[in-house]
C-alpha cells in the first residue's frame, strides 16, 4: 500500500445500454474493448497507466496532472474522429482529479478517486469535468482551457466541490469565442421554464429558485404519492440551473438528447437543453410525478 499524489482520469462510454441492445452482448463487448485498447495507447503516450476497466468504464492514473489533462483531451478528440461516419457512434465522458490517493494491489482508492467518479456521473457525452483543486495544479496555459461551472455536493465531503469544464476542442476560433463569452453573457440571459399540469413556472433573475413537492407550501405542488413533501429544488447558480434532490425516493433526470436517465439521491445535477424531471419515480413514462423543463433565452 502506497500513498502518493496522482491525477486520476475516469472515462466512461456513454449510452452503453443502447450499444448492447443494438449490437448484442458479444459484439458490443468487443467494440467497447477495442475502444479501450485504442484509448490505452493514448494513456501510455502521456506517461500514464490503466488501473482497471469496469464494464464500460476505464480508470487511469498519471503522476503529472498536465499529462492527465492532455490524455483526456486526446481521448475525446480521437473518439470524436473515429465516430465520424460510423453507424454505431461511440461517445465518452470523463472526470479528471488530482490529489492524494492510496495505491494498493493495482488499484486506486481515496477521496481523489471518489470525487473523480462523481464528476463522471455529472458529465455529459463528449465532456470532461474536473475539480477546482485540479485546475489549480495545472500549468498556467492549461488552466486557461478550464471554464468554471458550479460547485457540487459529494457524499462524505462537508464542503461543496467547485466543478470546471475542460475545453478539449482547442483552436483559435474557440479561443476567440471564450474571450468574448463574458461580453455575450451580459446581453443574453437564460431562463428555465418548468411545465406541470399545463401550468408554467419560470426560474430567472427575478425568481432565482423554486421548490417542488407534495406539500401545499411548495412553488410547484406535485399531485403524486411518489413525491416527498419537500422533494426537490431548482435554482439559478452562476449562469447555470441546478436541480437538487431533497427527497426519500430520489429524483430522476431525463434529458431529451440522452437516452440514459440520471437518478439523484440527495445529489445535484446541472440542467441543460430540454427534458423531464421525475419526482420519486422514473421520468421515462410521464405522469403526475413528472415535470417538463426547457432552457431558453430570456426575453426582455
Amino acid at each position: 500500500m502506497e500513498t502518493a499524489q496522482r491525477a486520476v482520469l475516469f472515462v466512461d462510454v456513454t449510452d452503453s445500454t443502447r450499444i448492447y441492445e443494438s449490437l448484442g452482448d458479444t459484439v458490443a463487448l468487443a467494440v467497447i474493448n477495442g475502444l479501450f485498447g485504442h484509448l490505452e495507447k493514448i494513456v501510455v503516450k502521456f506517461s500514464g497507466s490503466v488501473v482497471k476497466t469496469l464494464g464500460d468504464g476505464m480508470v487511469c492514473v498519471f503522476e503529472n496532472p498536465d499529462d492527465g489533462f492532455r490524455a483526456a483531451c486526446g481521448m475525446q478528440a480521437s473518439v470524436s474522429s473515429l465516430a465520424q461516419g460510423a453507424s454505431n457512434r461511440l461517445q465518452i465522458k470523463a472526470g479528471l482529479t488530482y490529489g492524494s490517493v492510496v495505491l494498493s494491489k493495482g488499484d486506486v482508492f481515496g477521496d481523489t478517486m471518489n470525487v473523480c467518479a462523481r464528476l463522471v456521473t455529472l458529465a455529459n457525452p463528449e465532456q470532461i469535468l474536473t475539480s477546482g483543486q485540479t485546475v489549480e495544479a495545472l500549468s498556467p496555459g492549461l488552466r486557461l482551457r478550464c471554464r468554471s461551472l458550479f460547485p457540487t455536493r459529494i457524499k462524505g465531503k462537508a464542503e461543496e466541490v467547485p466543478v470546471s469544464d475542460i475545453g478539449w476542442r482547442y483552436d483559435p476560433a474557440v479561443t476567440e469565442n471564450n474571450l468574448t463569452r463574458a461580453h455575450l453573457a451580459q446581453n443574453t440571459q437564460m431562463a428555465l421554464k418548468l411545465i406541470y399540469r399545463a401550468n408554467i413556472f419560470v426560474v430567472n433573475r427575478t425568481r432565482p429558485a423554486l421548490q417542488m413537492g407534495r406539500d401545499d407550501s411548495n412553488d410547484i405542488v406535485i399531485v403524486s404519492l411518489f413525491a416527498s413533501r419537500l422533494h426537490a429544488r431548482v435554482q439559478a447558480r452562476e449562469a447555470h440551473f441546478v436541480l437538487t434532490d431533497l427527497s426519500t425516493n430520489g429524483t430522476f433526470l431525463l434529458a431529451d438528447e440522452q437516452s440514459g436517465e440520471m437518478h439523484l439521491r440527495r445529489e445535484e445535477a446541472v440542467l441543460s437543453g430540454r427534458g423531464w424531471i421525475g419526482l420519486g419515480k422514473s421520468a421515462v413514462k410521464h405522469g403526475d410525478h413528472s415535470v417538463r423543463f426547457a432552457l431558453q433565452p430570456e426575453i426582455g
